[in-house]
């Protein structure tokens, strides 16, 4: 939803008030961090009245929670992705590998994913939205693998997402292959 220019009337829409709100703290929270968010800032971005953000969101806590599952939202779809790609590969780590590149070069995707981990760890009561996607991957990862190699790949990867937001060039399809493959070696004769 584009935010109307200020001083622009706009017609009366509570969805559309809740969810430009939930949308402009999702952004600060991935930009600044869940730790400075603010009513405050999130109406500016919002453009709407301050009032409006206290009023559908009574305390920055169920704010934050409220932008922070509509970030997970977005990873689930991200997880249908890397289950497709799995499923039209039988398994072999390709598909995974090319997707997660794109995904590892996609900066505003790492800081997504990065926001709701930063979030979780000062936020224990957060820390399900945060695991969704390990936890999501692993079980996409368990119909073709062990679980246990399942959830080292899926270590892995979180490692990767760290290393895509210090550096300036992400891992690549090659790298990615030789070390989800080492990973997925002692498992490979079971792999579906």
């Amino acid at each position: 939803m584009e935010p109307a220019a200020p001083g622009t009337p706009r017609p009366r829409d509570p969805q559309g008030r809740r969810r430009a709100i939930i949308e402009a703290a999702a952004h600060l929270i991935v930009t600044e961090g869940a730790a400075h968010l603010t009513h405050r800032k999130v109406a500016t971005r919002a453009r709407v009245p301050l009032g409006s953000t206290t009023y559908y969101f009574s305390s920055l806590a169920e704010l934050t929670t409220a932008a922070l599952h509509h970030l997970t939202r977005q990873n689930a779809l991200w997880l249908d992705r890397v289950r497709t790609a799995l499923a039209q590969h039988h398994g072999d780590p390709r598909g995974l590998c090319d997707l997660m590149a794109a995904y590892l070069a996609d900066r505003d995707q790492v800081a997504t994913d990065f926001a709701l981990t930063a979030a979780a760890a000062e936020d224990p009561t957060l820390r399900p939205l945060a695991l969704a996607w390990t936890d999501g991957l692993t079980d996409a990862l368990s119909a073709h693998t062990d679980p246990d190699t399942a959830r080292a790949v899926a270590v892995f990867t979180d490692g990767a997402l760290l290393h895509a937001l210090l550096h300036d060039t992400p891992l690549d399809t090659h790298a990615l292959y030789r070390s989800i493959t080492a990973l997925l070696s002692p498992a490979h004769g079971r792999t579906a």
